[in-house]
């Protein structure tokens, strides 16, 4: 890779708040949002992040410090399944917690007037045009329901759509595949909405998947991880890391205990490529990607491939 003051000179100093809060009728609970932005600049892109299932909106530090020193306002919200809130099975929100994970992020979408006024010194500074989505495993199904991807029903039949025009690219690390046959008995029963069509996928995303990333999810093999590269039209990049596992190498957390597979360069090499490649689909002439692209190539020992369609 290059070094990192040729592409962003030194980091800028990030400003984070938590918690905003955003009022949510009908959730049960008001939104709980962390916002992370460069101190300095303007009409800065905005990164609205999913956690994956337990985490919060103090998950995933390695991505959104990187994100938000490198001029990405990220927001993150507190999803209902997060261990902080303890929503319990027997709630009567729980088989509905996916569709409240969506809901929470085109919530944040729909309030970024009040997100804006709650961050000392933010207002005016965004640029509503560049906005993008991130999510980590649950998080990546849900971020991937903003661009396109829909729940199907038993008979195959998708869902709702929704979609969201305002947002212009994703990135989805270690989105779960496809459902059916593909489930595990006890991921069948317990996770029905686990069924991802990826058909009208369409907006532009990279997708990150570990080659060692074997769940217990799925009858499949890591490839699972890859399905919602292969089967979503459009422009698409799939960042194929090897060794990696579920957690990437540990983007979850500094000192996160979920991580497996600690790797401090796969993480420093995600942390650059999703930027790279978010700075490049939402600024067209930028060539952090291509550049990206290239290094990566170029590697006599690399951490992993892309492939793009």
């Amino acid at each position: 890779m290059h070094h990192p003051d040729e592409v962003v000179s030194t980091p800028i100093p990030v400003i984070s708040v938590r918690p905003v809060v955003l009022p949510a009728p009908g959730r049960g609970e008001d939104l709980q949002v962390r916002v992370s932005a460069p101190a300095t600049g303007d009409e800065l892109p905005v990164i609205v992040f999913s956690h994956g299932f337990g985490e919060s909106l103090d998950g995933y530090a390695p991505l959104v410090d990187f994100w938000a020193a490198r001029g990405f306002v990220v927001v993150q919200p507190t999803h209902l399944d997060s261990r902080t809130l303890n929503v319990t099975p027997d709630d009567p929100r729980y088989p509905e917690i996916w569709r409240f994970r969506v809901e929470d992020l085109t919530r944040i979408v729909d309030q970024l007037d009040l997100i804006e006024a709650a961050v000392p010194g933010l207002a005016g500074r965004l640029d509503r045009s560049r906005i993008a989505t991130a999510g980590h495993s649950w998080g990546g199904q849900t971020a991937s329901m903003l661009l396109g991807a829909r729940v199907l029903d038993a008979e195959g039949v998708p869902g709702k759509d929704t979609s969201d025009p305002r947002i212009k690219a994703g990135v989805l690390l270690a989105v779960p595949g496809t459902g059916g046959a593909d489930l595990t008995p006890f991921a069948a029963e317990h996770f029905s909405f686990m069924n991802p069509g990826f058909a009208e996928m369409t907006t532009p995303a990279l997708v990150v998947a570990g080659d060692k990333d074997q769940s217990a999810l799925t009858v499949r093999g890591p490839e699972w991880f890859t399905d919602s590269y292969f089967l979503s039209p459009g422009t698409k990049s799939l960042l194929t890391l090897f060794g990696a596992e579920h957690s990437l190498g540990g983007i979850s957390g500094y000192t996160s205990t979920e991580t497996t597979d600690e790797s401090p360069t796969r993480v420093t090499l995600i942390q650059w490529l999703t930027w790279a490649f978010l700075r490049s689909a939402l600024y067209p002439a930028d060539t952090s990607w291509s550049a990206a692209r290239a290094d990566l190539a170029e590697s006599t020992d690399p951490l992993g491939r892309i492939e793009s369609k």
